[in-house]
């Protein structure tokens, strides 16, 4: 079943009835202001001054052997400034993990048959993907340029395995009309495939930059901004 399908029913669970799971901080996190426990309750600013809310289920990518979870929102405002949140947990610890938005794909997120062999190993690399969510819109950087030419900025993205990142960024014209069109999706990178801890070569170096193992590139968590 695709992550766009499960969404509604997690939003129900983590937002309704009292489900609110909450994300212990870590490790870079942007410009946060205003923490609370990194609870997930309902936005303030669903109803304020015409912004628009998006929420994002972050799931596990299948096949990528990651057992974290996560949330995005999105409070996308008239003039395509946005407030962007995103927790996650049980990612790898003590290594870079890249985010970004992701657009103009199927709006979704891949299914396990969009796997393919990483050096004898069946996973899913970030190009693997790029059909369901799409290349990349915005690079979600802790701070400095939030362009597609940080896709890769290493130094510039929350590097533990529980963090919690919030940043008010300036969304391109094209990327906020993705967002406000229900196709983008969220997509944090960075998998530990074979549990030992660290990035390595298991999957062989990655399509996107070789001087990087793909452990390191292959999205862990995704989920559609809807």
């Amino acid at each position: 079943m695709k992550a766009r399908l499960l969404a509604p029913v997690l939003t129900a669970v983590l937002l309704g009835a009292g489900a609110v799971p909450a994300f212990a901080h870590g490790g870079p996190g942007g410009d946060d202001e205003g923490r609370d426990g990194g609870s997930f309750a309902a936005s303030p600013y669903l109803s304020s001054h015409g912004s628009r809310f998006t929420l994002a289920i972050l799931l596990p990518v299948p096949g990528n052997q990651v057992d974290g979870s996560g949330r995005a929102t999105v409070v996308l405002n008239s003039d395509d400034t946005a407030q962007v949140t995103v927790d996650a947990r049980g990612l790898l610890d003590r290594a870079p993990h890249a985010m970004h938005i992701h657009v103009k794909g199927s709006g979704e997120c891949p299914d396990a048959d969009a796997a393919t062999l990483h050096n004898g190993h069946p996973a899913i690399s970030t190009t693997d993907g790029l059909p369901a969510y799409g290349p990349i819109g915005t690079s979600l950087t802790t701070s400095g340029d939030t362009s597609p030419a940080s896709a890769l900025a290493v130094d510039r993205f929350p590097s533990t395995g529980t963090f919690h990142y919030s940043r008010t960024i300036q969304l391109t014209t094209d990327v906020a009309q993705q967002v406000r069109a229900d196709n983008a999706v969220v997509v944090v990178h960075g998998i530990d495939y074979n549990h030992n801890g660290r990035y390595d070569s298991v999957l062989g170096p990655s399509e996107l930059n070789p001087a990087l193992p793909q452990e390191a590139t292959a999205p862990a968590l995704c989920g559609p901004l809807d």
